[in-house]
């Protein structure tokens, strides 16, 4: 018998005869406690969640996801679905649940000629990147290369080109999906509509995508990009002009702001090592003919520690971060979207960033706009469309006994800063115990993604997830 917690939250015994009629029916694996690749499949990217599903089927194709999630409904088991296993949340695994592991579906296909990229759910935005790149070629993704492509694009997706070129779900053309009921349906602006409206944005609410199409555009191969650091004592007035650069950046130029006590990178003198720096970080999507003159006031400010502002490859350039945000290190992040990062907020940031509980603790602040802000906010699920400063604290840590003291002062932080901002916050950054900012997360268009779910997922079978409750379901509990 295999125990797995049913969608009550009952343990329910599954015979070992139906357990292994669904391992010879897929072309993947299924992997009980104790069998080798369980432990792999149940590891993600943080490591704050140690979760120990009741089974794992690790899928290869669309046809093995359409037997699991069958499986799961005709048995009424709670289902948590794995692609890049990056979120913060951790929904990806839960206790007892039956975990549908994506992370082999890694193919990227691109028709260079039509400028387009045919990708599954289990590629890293890193497997993207390498495919796209070959042809100088790109769709905007997000900063991290080992981050999932899947639960990217489900939340929204934000990068360094996405002031030039759109959030990731903008350039998504359509994606194939198995809904609750087993079907296998395309979602596009010409078929499903409705469905495509919600997974754009609306998280893995509505089926399991096991295929995105995405548009291309020309990048690269190599861009202006780099780091730019100061010192923390600077940061007040450099802030102040990050503040005036960024609103009027034109779109090829993006700049981030991202406070901590410095890593050791080789290009930082060794005295300044460990203490609390200031770091600009600039990519230019255009010609870099035109790349210098763009950057020219952003590496005029101030006496910078350092400028290694140069012309890198553009794949390179997507994975500069990934050193500091490794896999296995625990993490809890807290979020706010600000409409403009007022002194009162600049002066709240810095106080937290002087009294960090971690050296690996941070604090960014992202600039987005441009051709994202010139969609309608009610046009994708996604509903946050005004230019905008995005802060996330990453605040990161090894030690387990630090727990306490590390999510303290992320919710310290938050809390203080919360006047300042808008109300609204990208969900692929809140963390498992956000539940009630899920409205504000999506805002006027809660009601239609609710009324989505009702349509394909009336039951709430796709419930590990920042939940969006089927209409129905949302009326019953009031």
């Amino acid at each position: 018998m295999t125990k797995i917690k049913t969608l009550e939250g009952r343990s329910k015994a599954v015979d070992d005869e139906v357990v292994d009629a669904l391992a010879g029916a897929i072309r993947g694996e299924v992997f009980r406690e104790g069998s080798a690749g369980y432990d792999e499949a149940r590891t993600i990217w943080n490591a704050m969640v140690d979760r120990r599903p009741g089974l794992v089927v690790r899928a290869l194709g669309a046809s093995d996801v359409r037997h699991a999630v069958d499986f799961a409904r005709d048995n009424g088991l709670l289902m948590a679905i794995r692609s890049g296993g990056h979120q913060i949340a951790g929904h990806a695994v839960a206790d007892g649940a039956l975990l549908l592991d994506l992370s082999k579906m890694k193919s990227v296909h691109v028709d260079p000629g039509a400028r387009t990229a045919r990708v599954e759910p289990g590629a890293t935005l890193g497997d993207v990147d390498k495919e796209t790149q070959a042809h100088a070629l790109a769709v905007p993704v997000g900063v991290n290369s080992t981050t999932g492509i899947a639960g990217l694009t489900l939340g929204g997706g934000f990068g360094w080109i996405t002031r030039k070129h759109g959030m990731t779900i903008d350039n998504l053309v359509s994606a194939d999906l198995v809904t609750a009921d087993g079907e296998f349906v395309r979602a596009s602006k010409a078929e499903n509509a409705d469905l495509f409206w919600a997974i754009r944005g609306g998280g893995g609410n509505f089926g399991v995508v096991t295929s995105f199409e995405f548009q291309l555009h020309p990048v690269g191969p190599e861009v202006l990009s780099g780091l730019i650091v100061h010192s923390l004592d600077d940061a007040p007035a450099l802030l102040r002009d990050f503040r005036k650069i960024a609103d009027e950046a034109e779109d090829d130029l993006t700049v981030w702001a991202v406070l901590r006590q410095a890593p050791p990178l080789p290009f930082l003198p060794e005295e300044w090592h460990g203490k609390d720096v200031l770091v600009f970080a600039a990519c230019y999507a255009g010609d870099i003919a035109d790349a210098e003159k763009a950057m020219a006031p952003l590496r005029a400010l101030g006496n910078p520690i350092a400028d290694v502002i140069a012309p890198h490859p553009f794949q390179g350039w997507q994975a500069a971060f990934d050193p500091l945000l490794t896999p296995g290190m625990r993490n809890y992040w807290k979020s706010h979207d600000f409409e403009t990062l007022s002194d009162a907020a600049i002066k709240i940031i810095l106080d937290a960033v002087r009294n960090v509980p971690d050296p690996a603790c941070e604090v960014f602040i992202a600039h987005v706009g441009g051709a994202m802000a010139r969609v309608a906010s009610d046009a994708t699920a996604y509903p946050q469309r005004s230019s905008h400063f995005i802060m996330n604290v990453h605040t990161r840590w090894e030690d387990a006994s630090k727990d306490g003291a590390c999510i303290a002062w992320a919710r310290k932080l938050f809390d203080a800063a919360a006047p300042h901002s808008v109300g609204s916050v990208y969900v692929n950054f809140m963390p498992d115990d956000e539940a009630g900012r899920i409205p504000g997360a999506y805002g006027a268009n809660m009601d239609r993604l609710a009324k989505v779910k009702a349509k394909y997922d009336p039951k709430n079978l796709f419930r590990l997830n920042h939940n969006i409750e089927p209409a129905a379901l949302a009326r019953a509990a009031e």
